[in-house]
């Protein structure tokens, strides 16, 4: 039995291998079928990619779901291949997974490419121009600037010459402004009498649209004081000791409140830290470092106010450029005056650390790394659609 078995397989090997016939002529016709599906699911993209945009249009900047709209579209609308391959007589009856696949990727990425080409500028631009503006402080003492910052941008892109600013009617010469890395800059510093003014920041985009910021600021002797019973105006001022209390009362929110005292001789101290609050006052003490004891002196107020303009993640670290930070300072225009009382207490504690604002970071999508990970699985379902078509 063993015999016979083995002169068969011998008789099976001495056989010569035939190659399978190629049918050159339905190879011929099944690549031109290919090509031809290929091409109407390009432009069939193309033409998905007209339609949304007129719906996109169409809904306006308003609608915050646009883009979640016109997708659905898009991908609703990649069933109607095959209707139109049977209505443009494309035979698909033997079309696999990978055929399918090739001609809706095709037909996406078609439509994406040229979806975000047609809403972008030049050729579509319905966003106004980002402006965001702080006015630092927005109730000044007399003799101190106040500081504008904007952070301004645009899709369509922003230049000096598209700026309009003007304090009280009068608009600003350009060339006393800076616009730098998408930051406007103004100090005004004509501040002469105690009253409020007006400004109008104007913004116009290369296609036509505006965004407006306009408010009042004011100039005020009472931007920081201390209210009564204490009379620290004349000199010498009041007796205090290192448990009294003394407060402060400051218009415009601040980020950090600091003095300094000067001695009987003119000594200016260390600022100290002013963070504790009671209600609508800044409270501070003649127990902290730098107070003189048994001296009559005199205290000068500031209040700084700190602005980061949000920042983009670069590789999870957030760089700060010298235009994305704003500061200016209220400076107490009033001089305070004390006799301070010779106490152990007095001048016998740390003074408090100041609690500043910290910058933002955004952290952008990383629309890189999504569209690998599409990539990476678009190959993998080609090479397995493939082999299986390889194995038939």
């Amino acid at each position: 039995m063993a015999k016979r078995r083995k002169e068969k397989d011998e008789e099976s090997d001495d056989k010569p291998f035939k190659v399978p016939k190629f049918d050159e002529e339905e190879f011929i016709k099944k690549e031109k079928r290919n090509i031809r599906s290929t091409f109407i699911a390009f432009l069939f993209g193309g033409l998905m990619a007209l339609v949304c945009f007129g719906f996109w249009a169409l809904m306006g900047s308003g609608s915050g779901t646009r883009w979640m709209l016109v997708l659905l579209v898009a991908v609703a609308n990649a069933t109607f291949l095959k209707y139109i391959f049977t209505r443009l007589n494309i035979d698909i009856s033997d079309f696999t997974k990978k055929n399918w696949f090739t001609n809706i990727m095709i037909y996406f990425f078609t439509w994406l490419l040229i979806m975000i080409l047609l809403v972008n500028p030049p050729i579509y631009d319905d966003e106004n121009p980002s402006v965001e503006l702080v006015v630092m402080p927005e109730v000044q003492e007399l003799g101190s600037p106040i500081e504008f910052f904007a952070k301004i941008t645009d899709n369509a892109g922003v230049t000096k010459s598209d700026i309009v600013f003007s304090i009280d009617g009068s608009i600003i010469d350009p060339g006393d402004y800076n616009f730098t890395n998408d930051v406007f800059t103004y100090t005004f510093s004509d501040g002469t009498a105690l009253k409020t003014y007006t400004y109008n920041l104007t913004v116009t985009d290369s296609s036509g649209r505006k965004t407006v910021r306009s408010n009042t600021f004011e100039y005020s002797n009472d931007s920081i004081f201390i209210p009564e019973p204490l009379d620290v105006t004349i000199a010498p001022g009041p007796r205090v000791g290192s448990a009294t209390s003394i407060k402060f009362k400051i218009q415009d929110s601040v980020d950090r409140v600091y003095y300094t005292i000067t001695d009987a001789n003119g000594a200016v101290g260390e600022p100290i830290n002013v963070t504790q609050k009671e209600g609508d006052f800044y409270v501070t003490y003649p127990k902290y470092e730098g107070w003189a004891k048994n001296q009559n002196v005199t205290m000068n107020v500031y209040a700084e106010q700190i602005h980061y303009f949000p920042v983009v993640a670069s590789n999870q670290l957030c760089y700060l450029s010298p235009s994305d930070i704003c500061n200016n300072t209220i400076v107490d225009s009033q001089t305070y005056y004390f006799q301070v009382a010779d106490e152990t207490g007095v001048s016998s504690e740390e003074p408090p650390l100041a609690e500043l604002p910290q910058p933002s970071c955004i952290q952008v999508p990383g629309f890189e790394t999504a569209i690998l990970i599409v990539a990476l699985a678009a190959v993998v379902l080609i090479f397995k659609y493939k082999k299986k078509d390889e194995n038939k």
